[in-house]
């Protein structure tokens, strides 16, 4: 029993020599005061030290530089409470070797007692590999990261790409319905407005007939006057049409010329007196200097005939229509007033928008694109329009061009 005895412990002995020399993983073993007395081939081999080369020196020589100070009082709190464990736990741990490269690596510490001295012993693995693994792992994640945010930037902008058209064909449908609206309108408008001075100009011309001698010379010229009122209305209103048109397709371009304003708007007054209703009439003054104007003068003729129609339309025969210009600081003053039916204060603020009738002209003719077209001069003038009114008193129409030869 006792040279059995002999044998297993000397079995024992070289089988836990043998594991210490072939182990796969660096063990070095460290006294109290951390010097190596023993060091396996791997470790030497992790470390690029010879044989024995390890033996005696400081296991601080196996430490980053930066991290030797640090791992010196770990040693001394380990070497307190010496336990089983892993090293660095949740750190990225590395170590030095001779020449001073640096490698990733895992420790795992342990100890033993014999004849009252404390060892340390380090299981030493070399993760370098699996570092490098790991980081291509998260390059892959990152670039999959990268390509994954630029997929969705590119869908982003598809989809935001497909919102805008989305919204330009929304916005061409009601175009769309607002152009058929407006033809349908003008249908129902034009046989409606045309209908009247239509009726009037033939019911005029088959009275004429009838009247052949001088002595109904005052007969004929009335209806001669009913005529020309009537065909003056129609062309108001078929310019009214056309304006619009032009207007909202941006078709209109300035020809600007240097005219003398008073002429100007005397030659309006003396076209449009076929519009006014009987007794009325057009009391017109210019005030300040007389220095010649640049303006358009088809546009500004059409501005008037706008302007005049409505405080005819509005007001009650036998009325004036007050007009009066004035030229000041290189602008163009004009104001158009009339002793009419006014428009409600409410429904100001909507005169100047296309089709806008005023719920107490209904009765009357027109078309509720004059004011708009107006509008719509004075914006491609970079001018502006404002007015006064009150109800059964009348209406003022303000507005300022700019007098520029080129705006």
């Amino acid at each position: 029993m006792e040279f059995l005895g002999s044998s297993e412990k000397l079995f024992s002995m070289e089988s836990l020599n043998a594991l210490f020399e072939h182990a796969a993983e660096g063990i070095v073993i460290c006294n109290k005061a951390g010097n190596i007395v023993r060091a396996n081939p791997r470790s030497e081999n992790l470390f690029g030290y010879g044989k024995n080369e390890l033996l005696n020196k400081s296991i601080e020589d196996l430490v980053p530089q930066k991290y030797k100070t640090v791992h010196t009082e770990h040693r001394s709190h380990f070497n307190q409470n010496p336990r089983a464990r892993p090293m660095g736990k949740n750190m990225d741990l590395y170590a030095r070797r001779k020449d001073n490269s640096e490698f990733p690596i895992e420790i795992s510490l342990s100890y033993y007692t014999t004849n009252e001295q404390v060892y340390t012993i380090a299981f030493i693995i070399d993760i370098t590999e699996r570092k490098r693994y790991q980081e291509n792992i998260l390059k892959l994640n990152r670039d999959l990261e990268q390509k994954v945010d630029e997929r969705t930037k590119v869908l982003q902008e598809a989809l935001h790409e497909l919102e805008i058209s989305k919204e330009q064909l929304s916005d061409a449908l009601i175009a769309e319905k607002e152009l058929n609206d407006m033809k349908s309108r003008f249908v129902t408008m034009a046989s409606h407005e045309f209908r009247t001075p239509l009726s009037t100009i033939l019911s005029s011309i088959s009275l004429l007939d009838k009247y052949s001698n001088a002595e109904n010379n005052t007969k004929i010229e009335k209806h001669v006057s009913r005529i020309k009122s009537a065909v003056a209305n129609m062309n108001l209103i078929l310019n009214d049409f056309l304006s619009v048109e032009k207007l909202e397709d941006g078709k209109i371009f300035m020809r600007k010329e240097e005219i003398t304003l008073e002429e100007a708007v005397n030659d309006i007054i003396s076209e449009v007196q076929g519009i006014l209703k009987t007794g009325q009439k057009i009391n017109y003054t210019h005030g300040g200097n007389s220095q010649p104007v640049w303006l358009d003068k088809q546009i500004l003729k059409n501005t008037f005939f706008n302007l005049i129609s409505n405080a005819a339309k509005f007001s009650p025969e036998n009325s004036e229509i007050t007009i009066k210009t004035n030229i000041e600081n290189n602008s163009i003053h004009i104001s158009v007033s009339d002793k009419g039916i006014g428009i409600p204060k409410e429904e100001q603020e909507h005169l100047f928008t296309r089709f806008f009738r005023a719920k107490n002209a209904t009765n009357i003719q027109g078309t509720g694109l004059g004011m708009h077209i107006v509008a719509k001069y004075m914006e491609a003038k970079n001018g502006t329009i404002r007015l006064e009114s009150e109800l059964n008193k009348g209406t003022t129409f303000y507005l300022t061009i700019p007098n520029k030869q080129n705006d």
